[in-house]
């Protein structure tokens, strides 16, 4: 594992840990001669869930405005 950390890639299927050791997705098991230990920027995550919950937020605002304003053109139009 010579790569700089940001550019190394693992992924796991739950037991073990794999790195994905070059562009032709050849894996190298991490754990088989001893232990791994790899940390997750959690800050980073977070962050970007939030600014996805906000998009969400002014998406479904904007939705349930059109949403009422259509619900008022039809309610016009059935009454007049």
């Amino acid at each position: 594992m010579d790569d700089h950390l940001a550019g190394v890639k693992l992924i796991t299927d739950g037991s073990s840990i794999f790195k994905i050791a070059s562009d032709d997705g050849e894996l190298l098991d991490a754990l088989r001669e001893g232990q791994m230990a790899f940390f997750v920027a959690i800050d980073s995550i977070t962050r970007e869930v939030e600014e996805d919950i906000t998009r969400f937020e002014l998406d479904r605002d904007y939705f349930l405005e059109i949403l009422r304003l259509v619900e008022e053109d039809v309610a016009s139009e059935a009454s007049g």
